[in-house]
């Protein structure tokens, strides 16, 4: 049987965040690439309150496996494991009652403005999950046996030593996927792997393969909730698959570098 991800007919989104930006806190990077996917905190704390007075209720991973949460849901997910995911993001969470996965990556830990290993035991501590993303932050889908399971192995191991708790949910770097890293994943003890890919995830999903939909900055209200709700998706998936052509027509280093360039004259 294959394995899938719970959710009801329409399936459940899961929202991809990154770093949020306050006031007098330096960021962590401030290249083109990266700054599109820093939400203000207010902007988050706007979303979250759509969510909330639109009956929806925001939950972790685990929890969406389940299939205990009664009535509409969306799993919100960090990517990285900066600073702000505790000193912002949590209060805000916590304020409505929700929940959230942090996926951290593990060398990462203790670097300027990323999460210190007891910022990381007091995040876990507070209740929300904690997930991993690797050991590097590298492209995992063009990586030897050995390397991966650095990055997808090592690291579990690694933040499980700081949070004291099972790391049972991987998320891919940049949005690499493939099906050797999904094997390894599995082989090294996770029970989900969740991806770049648009979409929304049922109970007819691959726990190896869960899509996520990436939150960018400036997103307009409206257009969070459509996304929230699973709808406007088709197009995005669209976009997103002439990216992946030009991404492997061109190959990882030089797709990045031709994407910053844009991205910089926008």
């Amino acid at each position: 049987m294959a394995k899938s991800a719970q959710g009801g007919p329409e399936g459940v989104v899961y929202l991809m965040y990154h770093e949020l930006e306050v006031p007098g806190q330096p960021l962590c990077q401030t290249v083109p690439g990266y700054l599109r996917y820093v939400l203000l905190g207010d902007e988050f704390e706007t979303q979250m309150a759509l969510l909330s007075g639109s009956g929806f209720k925001a939950v972790n991973v685990s929890q969406d496996l389940s299939g205990a949460q009664p009535g509409p849901a969306v799993v919100v997910t960090f990517d990285d494991g900066c600073e702000t995911d505790l000193t912002v993001a949590a209060p805000i969470l916590l304020s409505r009652g929700f929940s959230a996965t942090f996926y951290l990556v593990a060398g990462f830990i203790g670097r300027r403005g990323y999460l210190s290993s007891a910022q990381a035991l007091e995040l876990s501590g507070m209740g929300f999950e904690i997930g991993c993303h690797s050991m590097t932050h590298a492209y995992l889908a063009g990586l030897n046996e050995n390397e991966l399971k650095v990055e997808i192995l090592e690291s579990k191991d690694t933040i499980e030593q700081i949070v004291g708790r099972q790391v049972n949910h991987f998320s891919c770097p940049g949005g690499r996927w493939s099906g050797r890293v999904a094997r390894t994943a599995e082989q090294a003890g996770y029970r989900t792997v969740a991806t770049s890919r648009i979409g929304s995830n049922s109970k007819r999903s691959n726990l190896f393969c869960l899509s996520r939909i990436a939150m960018l900055r400036n997103l307009v209200p409206t257009d969070f909730l459509r996304i929230s709700q699973g709808r406007g998706l088709t197009f995005q998936r669209l976009a997103q698959s002439v990216r992946s052509t030009a991404q492997h027509a061109l190959g990882d280093k030089r797709y990045d570098r031709l994407r910053g360039v844009l991205l910089r004259r926008s």
